[in-house]
């Protein structure tokens, strides 16, 4: 029975909760997720969580905003010109916006508030600056270290 480390093969259920319970995401109704340790697919904070676990174990973590997605930077909150969206364009706080940053990338932003010559849209993570619960159920741990 494998235990989860670098090189590893990880299969697992996992959830993604806020502290209130209320679920961000889960694949304990679906197929299960797989990733090899350090891969980048889960955040790094994540993964030191899930260390040493193995096959059959199931556990549950907070995470604080360091080891999730980080603190919100006020950089990141921009006011734009309300004339710089089309006159016909419904603006409502809470709605999520795709933006083009400098590279031409997708950049989602979060709108925040709604005034007649600006629009305030928050481009930080929707999650960050939260403490979140994880819980992780290891199905299957491969080595795959060559």
């Amino acid at each position: 029975m494998g235990v989860v480390g670098t090189g590893s093969k990880v299969t697992l259920h996992f959830e993604l909760a806020m502290i209130d319970g209320s679920v961000v995401d889960s694949t304990f109704e679906r197929t299960p997720a797989t990733f090899c340790y350090g891969d980048g697919n889960l955040l790094p904070g994540v993964e030191k969580k899930l260390l040493g676990m193995r096959a059959g174990e199931k556990r549950t973590f907070q995470l604080n905003p360091e080891d999730a997605f980080g603190q919100g930077n006020p950089a990141n909150i921009q006011r734009i010109d309300r004339s710089s969206f089309s006159g016909d364009m419904v603006l409502e706080e809470g709605m999520v916006i795709s933006f083009a940053d400098a590279q031409k990338a997708e950049l989602p932003g979060v709108i925040q508030s709604v005034g007649e010559s600006e629009v305030v849209v928050n481009f930080n993570h929707p999650l960050a600056g939260r403490t979140l619960r994880f819980t992780a159920e290891i199905i299957a741990v491969e080595d795959v270290q060559a």
